[in-house]
């Protein structure tokens, strides 16, 4: 029994194999078919893909577009690749054309109306770019859509759309950053002499984040405008429980009022031990002055001496230098300016904050990077600083 069942195994191998043969033959023949079908353009895009001439291939591709009117993905293709490359007329041209086409199915032309939007957002066309998102609400591009709305509303400044958006995405938008749209919107109202809605708008941004540092410094900021400096001191001191390297940033504020309150021995002792505990340049800057003008040059050399000594860095070398300078002798104040000078040159470069999102940098400090469009992507530290901490 057993050789009888291996015998009819063997007979069925060729069977098989034949099936395998003619089934190949089928498929080959359907592929030459489709070949043959295609354009000579599109094999010549290949061609010049291949030998690395993508401009000569994208024009193959389009001629292939123009003449087969069922090219609707490569048309997407094109048409993404002409954004990426900064040519947002052509794409604009391209995602029209497909839109204006009688035959097309209704979700293949949202989709060509999604990308024209964002075509349109590329090329800095912000109301057409909005017109045409508002337009996909209810459709299954609806979400995208929202959220291109949202940097549209960001770039505008219009805040309040901007929450109301984000309300409505549940992802990717965190509570940090509807917190810095309500800090922008009170930063406006404090600029505009508008206490009552500042307020409103900070409160808002400490519900949303009880850690934003922006809030309580705009707080702060409304505070000192409404002639209440002792609240706006204690506003910039909750900042140390929030995150304390950004306080920095309120250093020169603390400086000023405590300049005004003639409470400088206070402010002294406050942003000496900020600089102890948290150090920074920004912050030795500001203690400095402070040392400069409560206690004379010679403190202010030790304090910039001792502080370079517990984090050397190149620009904390010509601060040294420059507190140095007065206290040169007059044979070697030469040498001190040459040297400061020579130290000013390379430290040019390393004075300047840099995001961490995109590594952008900039000489000031900004909330929101305007490389990437990042909410607080700016550590509150000078780059030097920053590559030390790598």
């Amino acid at each position: 029994m057993n050789d009888l069942f291996e015998y009819w195994q063997l007979l069925l191998i060729p069977l098989f194999f034949g099936l395998g043969w003619a089934a190949a033959r089928v498929d080959m023949r359907q592929v030459v078919l489709e070949s043959r079908a295609l354009p000579r353009s599109y094999f010549q895009g290949l061609n010049f893909l291949l030998n690395e001439q993508p401009d000569k291939a994208i024009d193959s591709f389009l001629e292939v577009a123009k003449v087969d009117s069922q090219t609707v993905e490569l048309h997407f293709a094109l048409g993404n690749l002409f954004r990426r490359r900064g040519e947002t007329e052509r794409a604009i041209r391209l995602h029209q054309n497909l839109i204006d086409r009688p035959d097309l199915e209704e979700e293949v032309r949202l989709h060509a109306l999604s990308e024209l939007g964002q075509n349109f957002l590329k090329a800095g066309l912000l109301d057409r770019a909005e017109e045409i998102f508002n337009k996909l609400s209810g459709t299954t591009f609806e979400m995208e859509a929202k959220r291109n709305l949202l940097e549209i509303y960001q770039v505008e400044k219009e805040w309040l759309k901007a929450i109301e958006i984000a309300r409505e995405l549940p992802d990717g938008v965190t509570q940090q950053q509807v917190a810095e749209f309500y800090c922008e919107l009170a930063a406006n109202e404090i600029m505009r002499s508008k206490p009552d809605s500042a307020r409103g708008y900070i409160e808002s941004a400490i519900q949303q984040n009880r850690k934003c540092v922006r809030a309580s410094l705009l707080q702060g900021d409304l505070l000192l405008q409404e002639g209440k400096p002792e609240a706006a001191i204690e506003a910039w001191q909750r900042i140390e429980q929030q995150d304390p390297a950004y306080l920095a940033l309120v250093a020169q504020r603390l400086l000023d009022t405590y300049r005004k309150l003639e409470r400088r021995d206070e402010g002294i002792a406050l942003l000496r031990g900020y600089l102890e505990r948290y150090p920074s340049l920004d912050l030795l800057d500001v203690v400095y002055q402070l040392i400069l003008e409560g206690e004379g040059t010679e403190s202010a050399y030790r304090l910039v001496r001792d502080e370079l000594q517990r984090n050397p860095t190149l620009l904390g070398l010509e601060k040294l230098m420059s507190a140095r300078l007065p206290l040169a002798p007059p044979d070697v104040r030469g040498d001190v300016e040459l040297a400061k000078t020579i130290i000013q040159g390379y430290t040019k470069r390393l004075s300047r904050y840099r995001c961490d999102n995109c590594g952008f940098k900039a000489r000031q400090f900004y909330w929101r990077c305007p490389a990437c469009g990042g909410w607080e992507t700016y550590p509150p530290r000078r780059s030097e600083e920053f590559d030390q901490t790598l």
